[in-house]
């Protein structure tokens, strides 16, 4: 048997830091500032939502102007992980984090002051970056802390938590602008990040004892991500991912100016709807999580999902274009609430296929495969406003594109018909 304070990870005895012992006592409490790193991401996006409209009045700035502050945020997280994964390998958890956490809060107390639109499209992108400190950090302290089954369990319990965040984020955007305007929203992100860093310097030990930690850096990071790019399959999965992930964004980029500008609901009845559809995701990504893995193999589930996506964009497209005659509200959100929730059998099964062939290098594929998404997700948002806000057709033509590109993407790389290439494991 291992002695006190070490444990046994495939076979070998490694030691355990006092620190990361400690941590794993105050289990309730790590799991309440990892959650907490996790959500901000989400909030830091969706909470901005339904102040969209109002921000392109207030700054006199056009919809496709505005909507590059979602892209901005989006590619700062993006590039961040490919920086901050290395740094924290190499300096530990804690520095790069609680660095990360102060850059963030500055940089969201600028938004709240920009006065013109490129000046809060900048600071955007500087909350990006920043803010993808916690994403990956997140998951290394997690790996850090627990080893198998555990650490499933508690990767299970972040996703939940990812996935409430962006159900509550704009229902709490929505009720800020009640109170006041959208640099509010901006006030009450700078408090929550100032609140999680205090709480990370006070409560969250340094996981990554010096004796594990090593001198990689981003260049070694790199040459491993280019390995796993001459995958062809994995590049397949990374794609098919990405591209569903634009779908899901052109969506999130577009659907305050659809809903409220074209349709005339008011912010909370868009938050309203938004955090619908959150619940539609969260809950077919359940349902693939409980009652389809392990009784149907995940291709079949993800080719379900992609399917299901192109059926409700190719509705959505129909329908805003006129050729179904003029529509209202409900039909439309019915499309987007299918759309959205077709997301929970594809995205995971996407992830899931892809880092099953990479044991040797899951971090890399892990950061690879979210820089990836959030990448592909950025491109596509500045795309669904180039007609004006005036018009939903560009959303629906995006998805559409996206849904498309992603099932040529699944066919033509992953190949699903091969069952034995590398699908142990798999139902039949």
């Amino acid at each position: 048997m291992p002695e006190s304070g070490q444990k046994t990870t495939q076979g070998h005895i490694t030691e355990t830091a006092p620190a990361v012992t400690a941590a794993r006592r105050t289990g309730l409490l790590v799991t309440l500032v990892l959650g907490g790193l996790t959500a901000l991401p989400p909030l830091s996006m969706d909470m901005y939502l339904p102040a969209l409209p109002e921000v392109t009045g207030a700054l006199r700035a056009p919809a496709a102007t505005v909507q590059l502050t979602l892209t901005a945020c989006l590619a700062g997280m993006a590039l961040g992980q490919l920086v901050v994964g290395p740094m924290s390998d190499k300096w530990g958890r804690r520095r790069p984090l609680l660095i990360g956490m102060a850059v963030y809060v500055l940089a969201t107390a600028v938004c709240a002051l920009a006065p013109t639109a490129e000046l809060l499209i900048g600071f955007r992108l500087l909350q990006g970056l920043a803010g993808a400190a916690g994403i990956v950090i997140a998951r290394a302290v997690v790996r850090d802390l627990y080893d198998g089954v555990e650490m499933a369990r508690f990767f299970s319990t972040l996703m939940l938590i990812s996935g409430v965040a962006p159900i509550i984020a704009p229902l709490i955007g929505g009720q800020i602008l009640r109170l006041t305007d959208w640099r509010g929203v901006f006030h009450v992100l700078t408090a929550i990040g100032l609140l999680l860093t205090l709480v990370v310097w006070r409560f969250l030990h340094e996981t990554l004892p010096p004796e594990r930690r090593h001198e990689g850096g981003v260049g070694q990071a790199l040459r491993t991500m280019r390995g796993l790019l001459a995958d062809r399959v994995f590049t397949g999965y990374m794609l098919t991912g990405g591209l569903a992930f634009a779908a899901l964004f052109a969506y999130i980029s577009a659907s305050p100016f659809v809903v409220q500008d074209l349709y005339g609901a008011s912010p909370q009845t868009f938050s309203l709807l938004f955090g619908l559809n959150s619940i539609g995701l969260v809950a077919v990504g359940q349902i693939n999580g409980k009652l389809l893995v392990g009784r149907v193999s995940l291709d079949k589930a993800l080719g379900s999902g992609l399917g299901v996506i192109l059926l409700a964009a190719v509705a959505l497209t129909l329908m805003t274009s006129g050729v179904l005659g003029e529509v209202g509200l409900a039909p439309i959100a019915a499309g987007l609430f299918v759309l959205m929730s077709a997301m929970g059998l594809a995205m995971p099964n996407t992830n899931a296929q892809a880092l099953m062939r990479t044991p040797h290098a899951a971090g890399s594929a892990s950061a690879l495969l979210g820089t990836s998404s959030f990448l592909i997700g950025a491109v596509a948002s500045p795309l669904v406003g180039i007609a004006g806000e005036h018009t939903a057709v560009p959303m629906a033509v995006v998805q559409l594109g996206c849904a498309v590109l992603a099932l040529i993407c699944f066919l033509g790389l992953c190949r699903p018909w091969r069952t034995t290439e590398n699908r142990t494991g798999e139902p039949a």
